[in-house]
């Protein structure tokens, strides 16, 4: 297929498209460099430097390249930021997302894949969570995607605009050639590994007095391949719908702290601080729908093979696309 992607510059995005490029697909990267990296888009795309919210630059690019489907990761994604930068959230992840829908419908695009987040659940009812939960963010970038999903069923249901929306939990690893590298890096993995890299004396630990068996928060970490998978399925013609992306089982963050630790054979200390606000105890993924609807399987779905992908990529690149 003939793939547009946004965000192809950043993290999921890069490995995304070049998942896409070994299944044969022929993949334009559109994205503005913000926070993504010229150097993480594969060399056998097309790259395209043209921001979202510059709506007729990407309606025109849109047109130009006759994509068959449009794969959109492109969106600010820092919780913590969009508390106090809401406007910033709406009209990028939601006012940028319209001018991508529009130039969709224009170009006569059929397929629309969208990476949503659990954070538009909000604190869960229940663990592991479904798709069919309460969807009550607490916060302006939760609140942003899950804008987005209702406007995606909006064109579905006047357009006809076929759309899948994944809803992420905790993106983890990396694959040989891609990695991990954010301007402000607010993932655990990578800031645990930061120690024994040797750019950091201590990793954090927010809360150690949560409900679980070692008293710190319970996170479900996914292989960012295994992600990148499950979007190459949804282009599958017929696929529709809201999906959770996870793999059922929660590590806490001692469990990533000792993971590291084993793999790198290095200490890695750790000093306590009060829990966030906001944080729940523990978040873990229901991801049967997709396992079912889809044919998806995780590849790595242990704690261990995520991180020594991750490992294994920060060690060849301490400092990120920097170097």
């Amino acid at each position: 297929m003939n793939l547009f992607v946004t965000g192809g510059a950043g993290y999921i995005g890069s490995i995304f498209v070049e998942e896409s490029i070994n299944a044969g697909h022929q993949v334009t990267v559109f994205d503005n460099l913000i926070e993504g990296h010229a150097s993480a888009v594969d060399s056998r795309a097309t790259f395209i430097e043209g921001n979202l919210g510059d709506r007729d630059r990407t309606i025109q690019a849109i047109k130009n390249v006759k994509p068959e489907a449009i794969i959109h990761f492109a969106a600010h994604a820092l919780v913590g930021e969009s508390m106090t930068n809401p406007s910033k959230y709406f009209r990028n992840n939601v006012g940028s997302g319209i001018n991508l829908l529009d130039g969709a419908l224009e170009a006569g695009v059929k397929k629309f894949v969208f990476s949503s987040t659990c954070a538009t659940y909000g604190p869960p009812d229940r663990v592991p969570m479904t798709e069919d939960l309460p969807q009550r963010p607490i916060n302006p970038y939760g609140e942003s995607k899950l804008m987005f999903e209702k406007i995606l069923q909006w064109y579905q249901q006047l357009h006809g605009l076929e759309f899948v929306a994944f809803r992420y939990f905790n993106a983890a690893g990396a694959s040989e050639k891609f990695g991990e590298h954010h301007r402000i890096e607010t993932h655990l993995i990578p800031n645990v590994l930061k120690v024994p890299l040797g750019q950091s004396p201590h990793c954090e630990i927010y809360g150690t007095d949560y409900p679980t068996p070692d008293g710190t928060a319970i996170r479900d970490y996914i292989h960012v391949i295994d992600l990148a998978q499950a979007h190459l399925l949804a282009l599958q013609p017929g696929k529709q719908g809201f999906y959770n992306l996870g793999n059922g089982d929660g590590y806490s963050v001692r469990d990533v702290i000792k993971t590291c630790e084993k793999l790198s054979g290095k200490s890695i200390p750790a000093i306590e601080k009060p829990r966030r606000a906001g944080d729940p105890p523990k978040l873990v993924a229901a991801a049967d729908k997709a396992k079912n609807e889809l044919g998806w399987k995780p590849r790595y779905p242990k704690l261990e093979d995520i991180v020594a992908t991750a490992w294994a990529w920060h060690q060849k690149h301490p400092n990120g696309y920097a170097d």
